[in-house]
């Protein structure tokens, strides 16, 4: 292999060949880890918790986040014991090319996943969705009434045209710090309504009951409940964008401490939700609990929230939009140019990428109703492979002689129940498909 190839692969995430100037906060890095965590996997933690019952579905936040953070404990580690700054180049120490080939392959699919589903939503929130033959109107069409110009193709093509493109041209991650603060607020407002809500409607004996522990009526329902877990799990992979943050900071520990403030803050928002939403909706909740939102509240001042509801998670999303496709678009940059120059100083290279990824994003959420298997999906697969498997995976080679006892036996178990439970999963989603 050349040495140019050997040297993008070992690069920061963008292509630049060395570290960029040290300068980052640890609160810049929290909104920015917080950012990364908070997508779309919010919405479907309300449908995984009416699947799971309350207690297994906390249990299995509080052991997802710990998971999380012991799998980044582990990157940043061998990050620092090796010579690379990339998740894919960590992965070639240990595992060769094709390890840095697994890794860019699972990020390019779990990010594309997540940017498509974040335009979904969008499009839900704004121009509706008809589910299972349910119509629920977009916040648009209720206050304009149906055209041509509030259509989810136009407005959703709009909004990549005018605000994704604007946000995805920046070429370092520090520069979106502030979008993803306003990000992470506009998810503490999302569950600070939501939980007003909520409280109202329980005061005023409107809500429903939530099940302590999930419904078995048959060996069926028994292997769904294990289609939530991977929900949760990519609801916890932010690990493609440890290094681009991380390599900003001026300690490691500083990384560690932004990470876990991160994941104690989005489990808190996480459970909120769940057990509002479904406080709120009951056996009623969509996979995409914004699509909720639309109901008739009754009042003005209901109907009033309903619409900041929508409204502010929709605009979240577009926020967190340019942060996963940085990534996004540096590996696809790496997995197809290994040997071209730096791709932040290459504005053809960086343009073209951009454009083609935007355009693909666009006609995916076009031609995809539904957000669930989506989900469901990528977290049997690409997310729980780069949350669990890889980092597991890295412990266990330990090239570099730092992994202790406990750290073996966390990682095979991490990697174990990664394979058992994405197995179940996957193949109970396509038993649900053909029956």
């Amino acid at each position: 292999m050349s040495s140019s190839a050997i040297t993008s692969a070992n690069a920061p995430l963008l292509g630049e060949n060395k570290p960029p100037a040290k300068h980052t906060s640890v609160s810049s890095a929290v909104f920015n880890v917080s950012t990364s965590i908070i997508g779309a996997g919010i919405m479907s933690i309300p449908a995984a918790l009416k699947v799971l019952g309350v207690i297994p579905a906390f249990m299995l936040i509080v052991i997802i986040a710990w998971l999380a953070d012991i799998s980044v404990e582990f990157l940043m580690r061998y990050t620092h014991a090796g010579k690379s700054t990339t998740y894919a180049g960590v992965m070639k120490e240990s595992f060769g090319r094709i390890g840095s080939i697994l890794v860019q392959l699972c990020v390019i699919t779990n990010n594309l996943g997540c940017l498509i589903i974040y335009l979904i939503i969008i499009g839900d929130v704004l121009s509706g969705n008809q589910p299972e033959g349910s119509v629920h109107l977009g916040v648009l069409q209720e206050w304009f009434g149906i055209h041509w110009w509030n259509s989810r193709a136009f407005l959703i093509l709009f909004i990549v045209a005018f605000i994704m493109l604007p946000l995805v041209s920046f070429r370092r991650v520090d520069a979106l710090r502030f979008s993803s603060a306003l990000a992470v607020f506009l998810a503490v407002l999302f569950v600070a309504i939501s939980s007003v809500m909520a409280i109202a409607a329980l005061v005023e004996g409107k809500t429903e009951t939530p099940r302590l522990l999930p419904y078995l009526d048959s060996n069926a329902s028994f292997f769904d409940l294990f289609t939530a877990v991977p929900v949760i799990v990519t609801a916890f992979t932010f690990h493609f964008n440890v290094h681009p943050i991380g390599l900003e900071m001026d300690k490691p520990s500083d990384m560690m401490k932004a990470v876990r403030i991160s994941l104690i803050l989005c489990g808190t928002i996480y459970f909120t939700v769940g057990i509002f939403g479904y406080l709120l909706f009951g056996e009623s909740i969509m996979p995409d609990i914004l699509v909720n939102f639309d109901q008739n509240s009754g009042s003005a001042l209901g109907s009033l929230l309903n619409d900041v509801v929508r409204l502010s998670y929709a605009l979240h999303l577009v926020l967190v939009f340019p942060l996963l496709n940085f990534s996004l678009r540096a590996n696809i940059d790496e997995f197809l140019f290994p040997s071209r120059p730096i791709l932040a100083k290459d504005n053809t290279r960086f343009t073209s990428l951009t454009l083609i990824l935007l355009a693909i994003c666009y006609l995916a959420a076009i031609a995809i109703p539904n957000i669930w298997y989506f989900f469901v999906f990528m977290g049997s697969t690409s997310a729980v492979s780069l949350a669990f498997v890889f980092p597991g995976a890295i412990a266990l080679r330990d090239v570099h002689g730092i992994s202790t006892s406990r750290d073996r036996i966390v990682s095979a178990v991490m990697i174990i129940l990664a394979a058992v439970t994405s197995v179940i999963a996957i193949s109970s989603n396509i038993y649900s498909f053909f029956t």
